[in-house]
């Protein structure tokens, strides 16, 4: 039974630990900057454009602004409509991705184009495609108008609806780990 284990269920659990995209996250507060100092926040109006935006966007927008939400308001704050102590600006940015790898004589063999002639040549072969997505929080302090915390997230996304909504928690989660309470 303990081989079993070593020889199947370990490098299976490794395996679906090894795909799971990983979320690379930097932050950086102003000098001074502590969440304690604040007791309200509101978003900044979310202005999108441009055809590459999909009919799910406004959803995902709304899943981002409720975790940031939530971890805001575990922390203490309170959100509202007016005269905020804190303004949250979003950035978002998500790409097509493809990817490609490069032929190699080993594994692609020649191609025969008759009468004894044989040619082959390296080329790029698409092997993929995938959306890659960046977040970009910022900290505002609506009194004297000045960025106070920024944070960004980077990401491969998922393509289920579910899978997305969790990794957007996620990503939030491990962002606002590091900030200054």
């Amino acid at each position: 039974m303990k081989t079993f284990y070593l020889q199947y269920i370990v490098p299976a659990l490794l395996f679906l630990v090894g795909c799971s995209p990983s979320i690379q996250v930097n932050t950086e507060p102003a000098p001074g900057f502590q969440l304690s100092n604040y007791n309200t926040f509101a978003f900044y109006e979310v202005d999108a454009s441009g055809e590459g935006l999909t009919p799910a966007y406004r959803t995902q927008v709304q899943y981002l602004q409720q975790a940031i939400s939530d971890q805001l308001e575990a922390r203490g704050l309170t959100q509202t409509t007016s005269d905020p102590d804190l303004l949250i600006n979003l950035g978002i940015v998500v790409t097509e991705e493809v990817q490609t790898r490069e032929t190699d004589i080993r594994s692609d063999p020649p191609n025969y184009i008759g009468q004894r002639r044989y040619t082959w040549r390296s080329r790029e072969v698409e092997v993929g495609r995938y959306r890659e997505g960046t977040v970009s929080v910022h900290f505002v302090d609506n009194e004297r108008n000045e960025l106070v915390w920024r944070g960004r997230a980077e990401a491969i996304l998922q393509r289920k609806q579910a899978k997305l909504q969790e990794q957007i928690v996620e990503g939030v989660e491990e962002m606002f780990q590091e900030l200054p309470q």
